[in-house]
């Protein structure tokens, strides 16, 4: 894996991220001002947050804006974690302490990840369409005003779809490492959900009862108004 740490320290990618040492990785480093012309062959960007957070935010942001097929690693301290906003645009974060196997780890499921996301930017199922380039969900060509976080957890299920997802296992992917709060978050989304997909179409959302919720093409009322059959 190439990776390009992004840092204004001049000691290097494993001064940023000492477990570096002990990865059979290609590093590079640049400067955060020369994020855009440095990322373009890399598998993943690699970005120093631990003390000059509005140059990571900055890196960040101008990475996202440029679309770049790399995913993007934020290294940051504690004392940083409760500045980082979902809107920088990272994939991920880690701590600076972190041990080899936690990096590898992470970074190997981050880039597949991305990978996956880049092969499918749409995702349709059933009268309901999902553009991840442009952020509009359509049910019968007609736009849903969804948050974010409602697109990003339809937006899962539906490139899934049939398959089941446990709460927790949503939670990972949908909110990421970096929260904290409770499985009870996915079960609040998936209401407001189906409340915007209409009495006709809510039973697409499916749930598995002790186990979570699922995206089903053929779970829509039929037109007396009862389940599908």
């Amino acid at each position: 894996m190439h990776v390009l740490v992004l840092s204004d320290d001049p000691g290097g990618g494993k001064d940023v991220l000492p477990a570096l040492e002990f990865l059979d990785h290609t590093i590079a480093l640049a400067h955060f001002h020369h994020a855009e012309q440095r990322h373009g062959d890399a598998d993943l960007v690699m970005i120093d947050a631990r003390s000059n957070l509005a140059g990571a935010s900055q890196a960040c942001r101008t990475l996202a804006a440029a679309e770049t097929s790399a995913g993007l690693l934020l290294v940051v301290g504690d004392g940083g974690l409760a500045a980082l906003k979902v809107t920088w645009g990272f994939d991920d974060w880690v701590l600076p302490s972190a041990n080899p196997a936690e990096v590898e780890t992470r970074m190997r499921l981050l880039v597949e990840r991305r990978r996956g996301r880049a092969s499918r930017r749409a995702a349709n199922v059933g009268e309901l369409s999902i553009d991840e380039d442009t952020y509009v969900v359509r049910l019968r060509d007609v736009p849903l005003d969804l948050t974010y976080r409602e697109f990003e957890l339809l937006k899962y299920l539906a490139q899934n779809p049939g398959r089941v997802f446990t709460r927790s296992h949503l939670l990972q992917e949908v909110w990421g490492y970096d929260y904290y709060g409770g499985t009870r978050t996915v079960d609040v989304h998936i209401r407001r959900l189906r409340a915007k997909l209409g009495a006709e179409y809510e039973t697409m959302i499916g749930t598995v009862r002790g186990v979570g919720y699922k995206l089903d093409p053929e779970g829509v009322r039929d037109e007396a108004g009862g389940p599908p059959a």
